[in-house]
């Protein structure tokens, strides 16, 4: 059976950033793409206008083919 999962990245008008396999991690990588950051205080992230979060989510996963893959923003 094949296991496929969710990647994220966040895109900004001028970057896209890279697919990370959780969206915690997405996150955290963000601010070097210039598309939010972390808040220190509450640990909530802060996208700045105009970010968007793509979300990479599997179509289908059937057992002995690959997972196809379907970009969905979110």
């Amino acid at each position: 059976m094949t296991i496929v999962m969710q990647r994220y990245r966040f895109i900004t008008p001028h970057r896209t950033g890279k697919w990370y396999p959780d969206l915690d991690t997405a996150k955290r990588f963000a601010c070097e793409i210039g598309a939010g950051f972390l808040d220190s205080r509450t640990g909530r992230f802060v996208a700045y206008v105009g970010t968007r979060l793509e979300v990479m989510k599997p179509r289908s996963a059937k057992p002995g083919h690959p997972a196809d893959l379907q970009k969905a923003p979110a």
